[in-house]
């Protein structure tokens, strides 16, 4: 018999006996159910299932008679149990015993009256614990889902996926985490379903964000147990006063029960811990934006919930709109999966909003949702908001105090970001930021990145938002935004110099730094480019965010030593940006010097983009600004941009400019600028056919850039390249090889990639020659192209390496 169809059995058979015994008829029924008894005594001997059962029969009756409210409980409870026990067994007893008191229970519905005492006996609440499992059968009372369940195998699975139980030792605790919206109610809900044939004796539901908000400690709990004690058929006027006692109750209750309890939008361990049945075989479903790890104590297992995948998400459209409108524009379809960030709820929405507006198209929706600062508001169908609902529903959980930080969070610029970046935005110190920081990710309104780095879900970032801009000041955006702009401002600036300290620099940011700790200074800490390479994204952030809250003065500033990191790793694209963005800001500041700076700075992207008329453009410009700025030194370095330009188009337009910079940088007291200028000056006297000329002024350049105080390693390793090709075009090729290996492999120590891939080009372009050595060619033309694949190099040179090395095969 299955397990499902004995509770049901034992459920009803239970029933009869209740109600046959207030009667007169009790009588002549607990005589055929004695004669039955006596029967199968004489048959098969006595058996002790058999004389348990008649005596839990016996007790039932009694305690009807007696009218004892307690004792009936219990002894409901007790023939309930043995009954389902004994059918389980496959006792011939028992089920002859059913089928007796379902003929017996068909004779009184045909015509038997009850006196009125009787009727309130069995239906009212004078007795204190009618059966655990009520007459029509176990309860049932999960929420059913309104749509389509789809996604979330990997989940489902490790849920258990049978339709047979998988372990029935033990009480099974799983704790399904995740941010709000991402569809643990769904899922548990959905396997609640799917398995309840391994939960014969009730599926309960309790939603502890219905009973949130009561004043009295613990009285959320306090319900929640009184609600399942109800379900389980014990009336109010049964139900103990204390928590204490009514868990007690539950528990003996529950004893010999398989149930499923799906508890939802726990926020605290104690509310699962009183709800933990004592049934084998039985399961409770917390879900939870906490992550709820000290349950884990008592034997619960998380099951973390993630965002769901771009095809899981798509998937989840595809289910509610149909597959055709999704394969009619799938790029808009993934966008809006995309800008739904992988919630369900989210995801949920934008489907509604297209079945019920049949005129909306997939790409308008993805057009409102693109605007970030209308994105919760296109998520709402009618008057309802079901996106900030959810997210509302954790927010109301933080302090006033983590309330205030939440909002504040939301204002920082970029993806991800650390304590000490968290402190700064919130003008405290970095344990008190690690506590709150802390407490966003156990309600997963944070999650954890690499090297204890937060982030917020794309949406909840949008809800900070929102409620920071009901309830902060007007300008408290602007000040979070100042504060992370000035944190990241000096630590760019302390890895900037930690690369290279004489660098021609326009910002004075000694008063910043002072009394500042260098993150880079112990030769244990991080190295500044790998820091710069990882801040990379929130830098970019943050200085588009100094336009947004004209913060003008910082923001140009910050441009200036970001430019560090570009200058040995070629990422073109951000290169570009982050010096447009300065420039502008320098000259919204009217900045002149600073203005020049990051022009003339801004020419070297374009050039290695192609762009060489804008190059130009930005060069004439920042020649103007030097000399309004009238600085001898920042006037050489714009000239020394320029000769690069015209490096290109006209070498002796370029000597003149190298010539007149190196002569202003001696005038200037700036000996590196003077042998950087004369590097470029012998580079364009090789270009020009000077050659031997050449020789010389890179051999005192490199000389001269190895004997400053602090030697210039980087820059001295393009002189050599520079030498190399000076002597391959005197035709001294061996020298030159070896002049452009070594340069090559001190480029590489200097993490200088870019110039790096120019040696390597340069020696393959050499082992083409008829005769010449081929055997690293290869290897060589491998390790540039990949260089310039990470730099964003333009795709016409990408594509010619390519074939370059497609040749050598």
């Amino acid at each position: 018999m299955g397990v499902e169809v004995v509770a049901l059995a034992a459920s009803g058979a239970t029933s009869t006996v209740i109600g046959l015994a207030v009667t007169e008829a009790w009588t002549q029924a607990r005589g055929l159910i004695s004669r039955l008894f006596n029967r199968r005594r004489q048959q098969d001997g006595t058996e002790a299932g058999d004389e348990e059962l008649r005596s839990a029969v016996d007790q039932l009756a009694a305690a009807l008679r007696a009218d004892d409210q307690y004792a009936l409980g219990d002894a409901t409870d007790r023939l309930r149990r043995r009954l389902r026990h004994s059918l389980q067994e496959g006792s011939e007893t028992a089920a002859e015993l059913v089928d007796l008191l379902r003929e017996l229970d068909g004779e009184r519905d045909r015509g038997t009256s009850f006196p009125a005492s009787a009727a309130t006996a069995v239906s009212g609440v004078t007795y204190g614990a009618p059966p655990a499992v009520r007459a029509s059968g176990p309860p049932s009372e999960v929420p059913a889902l309104r749509t389509r369940f789809v996604n979330r195998t990997a989940e489902l699975a490790d849920l258990g996926g049978s339709s047979e139980p998988a372990d029935a030792s033990h009480v099974d605790v799983r704790v399904l985490a995740g941010p709000p919206g991402v569809g643990k109610s769904a899922l548990a809900r959905h396997w609640a379903h799917a398995m309840r044939q391994n939960f014969p004796d009730g599926r309960l539901y309790v939603d502890f964000a219905a009973l949130r908000g009561r004043s009295e400690a613990g009285a959320d709990v306090l319900d929640a147990v009184g609600h399942c004690l109800r379900s389980l058929g014990v009336q109010d006027t049964r139900l103990p006063s204390s928590l204490e006692e009514r868990c007690a109750l539950f528990r003996d209750r529950t004893s010999e029960l398989r149930v499923l309890l799906v508890l939802d939008d726990v926020t605290a361990p104690a509310q699962v811990r009183a709800l933990i049945p004592h049934g084998a075989g039985s399961v409770v479903l917390a879900t939870s934006t906490a992550k709820l790890g000290e349950l884990s104590v008592d034997g619960a297992r998380p099951l973390p919930l993630e965002p769901l995948t771009p095809q899981a998400a798509l998937l989840l459209l595809a289910a509610r709109c149909g597959e055709a409108r999704i394969a009619a524009d799938p790029d808009a379809a993934r966008q809006v999966a995309d800008l739904c960030s992988g919630l369900p709820v989210a995801l949920h929405v934008a489907a509604a909003r297209l079945l019920t507006d049949r005129h909306l198209t997939l790409s308008a929706l993805a057009a409102e949702l693109r605007d970030e600062e209308r994105r919760l508001t296109a998520l709402r169908v009618g008057g309802e908001s079901p996106v900030s609902a959810v997210f509302d529903s954790s927010y109301r959980q933080l302090t006033p105090e983590l309330a205030h930080g939440y909002r504040l969070l939301g204002w920082i610029p970029g993806r991800s970001f650390d304590a000490a970046t968290a402190a700064a935005a919130l003008e405290t110190d970095v344990v008190a930021a690690q506590l709150l920081l802390d407490v966003l990710e156990d309600m997963s309104l944070l999650e954890t990145a690499q090297d204890r780095r937060y982030r917020f879900h794309g949406l909840v970032r949008l809800h900070a938002r929102e409620r920071a801009a009901a309830e902060e000041p007007s300008d408290a955006g602007r000040a979070v935004v100042r504060r992370v702009l000035t944190h990241y401002l000096a630590l760019t600036a302390f890895a900037d110099r930690a690369v290279r300290a004489d660098r021609t620099r326009v910002a004075d940011l000694r008063s910043l730094l002072a009394g500042r700790t260098d993150p880079f200074a112990a030769q244990s800490g991080r190295k500044p480019l790998d820091w710069l390479e990882a801040e990379r994204a929130n830098i970019m952030a943050v200085l588009r965010a100094a336009g947004e809250y004209r913060l003008y003065t910082p923001g140009w500033q910050l441009a200036e030593g970001f430019t560090v990191l570009f200058l040995h790793h070629r990422h073109l694209g951000d290169w570009q940006e982050s010096l447009e963005l300065g420039a502008g800001y320098a000259a919204a500041a009217v900045a002149p010097a600073a203005e020049a700076r990051l022009r003339s700075l801004l020419s070297r992207p374009l050039m290695d983009l192609g762009e060489h008329d804008a190059a130009r453009r930005e060069l004439e410009v920042a020649l103007a600004c030097a000399e309004v700025a009238g600085d001898l030194v920042l006037q050489a370095s714009v000239l020394e941009f320029s000769g690069r330009y015209w490096d290109q188009f006209d070498p002796s337009r370029a000597i003149a400019a190298y010539r007149r910079s190196r002569e202003l940088n001696v005038r200037g007291d700036e000996p590196r600028g003077a042998a950087i200028a004369a590097f470029f000056l012998g580079r364009a006297q090789d270009a020009q056919g000077e050659s031997a000329d050449a020789l010389a002024t890179l051999r005192q350049a490199r000389t001269d850039l190895l004997s400053l105080p602090d030697p210039d390693h980087r820059m001295a390793a393009r002189a050599t390249l520079a030498l190399g090709r000076a002597l391959d075009h005197l035709g001294r090729t061996d020298e030159a090889v070896a002049m452009l290996r070594e340069g090559a492999r001190t480029l590489r120590e200097q993490e200088a990639y870019a110039y790096e891939a120019e040696a390597l080009l340069d020696l393959a372009a050499i082992a083409t020659r008829p005769g010449a050595d081929r055997s690293r060619l290869r290897d060589d033309l491998t390790r540039a192209l990949t260089i310039h694949e990470e730099m964003g190099s333009p795709p016409t040179l990408i594509e010619s390496l390519r074939a370059r090395l497609h040749a050598t095969d």
